[in-house]
């Protein structure tokens, strides 16, 4: 099986993610301070690289997202 995340950088999780969603939802969804208090790509990247933690779940709800387009 293909890795869906195989080619695809964290920036463009990350932006796809936050197209979707919005910041605001995004951090409901995963509570984590750079996407509630003053949230910006830049700063997450920082954060979610040193994190892997808040990386696996950002990844994870990309793979859902991926797999459950809206109807």
């Amino acid at each position: 099986m293909k890795d869906p995340l195989h080619g695809k950088t964290l920036e463009t999780i990350l932006n796809e993610l936050v197209a979707f969603y919005g910041w605001e939802r995004l951090g409901e969804m995963i509570t984590i301070r750079c996407f509630t208090h003053d949230p910006s790509i830049k700063s997450s990247l920082t954060f979610l690289r040193k994190t892997p933690w808040a990386r696996a779940k950002v990844e994870s709800l990309y793979l859902f997202m991926k797999e459950h387009p809206p109807s």
